[in-house]
């Protein structure tokens, strides 16, 4: 009896410390009010890809991922400059944020499994949708299926090494790999004749070309390998930082959708009827409170940073020296595949 009574008390406890291990790991991230407390949203970057996140010439922090982690301030603080940024490389970017050095990766980072689940990570929502393709000199080639023998340089540590691997095996091609820890490596061993192509996502092929000495002479080509949705990520076990991030996005979507943009949305505010403009802008319900925010968290947003139509403008598009086009990142309704979920 006195050894069954010993085990079934042992059993307790270690049922007991268990109960307690997956409470405080339920509870482990602790990112929130860790950021509310330093008053600041520490983000990381890239550490120089025009369009997304670059500094320019006075150090400022600018580009379409810049802009989500001030989207992230502007709804905590009520101020879109309370971040600061750490440049990361893509081999380093991961372990940044698994190790709490960064409360936020803002840094075309690719949605995927392994990350999602054995990494354990939480993406919140994709930014943009792009793909891998190549750079090549131009007259060099039309199509990657051209690319048989051609030694490729290559970013380690990205999606780009495996995705550019099973290309060339699935089309029974040879290839060489040339590897950089850094893209701005692979683009200089590019430029001096190292290898006779670049490979990595298209977004960020555009963004290296304008680098080039002489850009007219580079095309990227049409071919698109594969499936790469960028996304801001954050660590697992903190739901309530998770969904500000996510909801910090989604907001600037929405307001595209809705025709709320920085210049127009104190008018709106001022005499708009529409229910689910109203809802976003904090004028009706509780969504703010829903998220432990003010109600006014996403109406800080778009008049501090902009819709998603604002910050792919100035950030890829029209005004900047990308000219991209918004393409598959146009909204659901404008031919596009770009979609939030409703604030309801």
């Amino acid at each position: 009896m006195r050894h069954q009574f010993l085990l079934g008390l042992f059993l307790n406890l270690a049922l007991f410390l268990n109960l307690a291990l997956a409470a405080n790991g339920a509870h482990a991230g602790a990112t929130l009010d860790a950021v509310r407390a330093k008053g600041f949203v520490q983000c990381g970057v890239n550490q120089g890809l025009p369009g997304f996140s670059n500094a320019d010439n006075k150090g400022v922090w600018r580009g379409l991922d810049v802009d989500v982690c001030r989207a992230v301030a502007a709804a905590l603080f009520g101020d879109a400059a309370k971040v600061k940024y750490t440049p990361l490389s893509a081999k380093e970017r991961l372990t940044a944020l698994q190790s709490g050095e960064i409360d936020m990766l803002s840094r075309n980072t690719t949605w995927t499994l392994t990350r999602d689940a054995a990494l354990g990570l939480n993406f919140a929502g994709v930014v943009y949708y792009d793909g891998q393709g190549f750079l090549v000199r131009k007259g060099m080639v039309k199509s990657a299926r051209e690319l048989d023998g051609a030694a490729v340089c290559v970013h380690t540590g990205t999606t780009s090494e495996l995705n550019m691997a099973d290309y060339f095996r699935k089309h029974d091609m040879k290839y060489t790999p040339v590897v950089f820890e850094k893209a701005d490596e692979a683009l200089h061993a590019y430029a001096a004749g190292r290898c006779d192509v670049v490979t990595t996502d298209r977004s960020q092929l555009y963004a290296q070309r304008i680098k080039l000495k002489d850009p007219e002479q580079h095309v990227v080509l049409g071919d698109v390998i594969s499936k790469e949705p960028l996304a801001p990520v954050v660590r697992h076990g903190d739901d309530e930082w998770f969904d500000i991030v996510k909801w910090s996005l989604f907001a600037m979507i929405n307001a595209e959708e809705m025709n709320i943009s920085s210049d127009n949305v104190d008018t709106i505010k001022a005499k708009t009827e529409d229910p689910g403009v109203r809802r976003l802008l904090g004028l009706e319900g509780d969504k703010g409170k829903d998220l432990g925010l003010d109600n006014d968290w996403a109406y800080r947003i778009i008049k501090q940073v902009g819709n998603y139509s604002e910050i792919f403008e100035r950030n890829l598009g029209s005004g900047s020296p990308l000219k991209m086009e918004r393409g598959i990142n146009a909204l659901w309704n404008q031919g596009g595949i770009l979609y939030a979920p409703p604030v309801r």
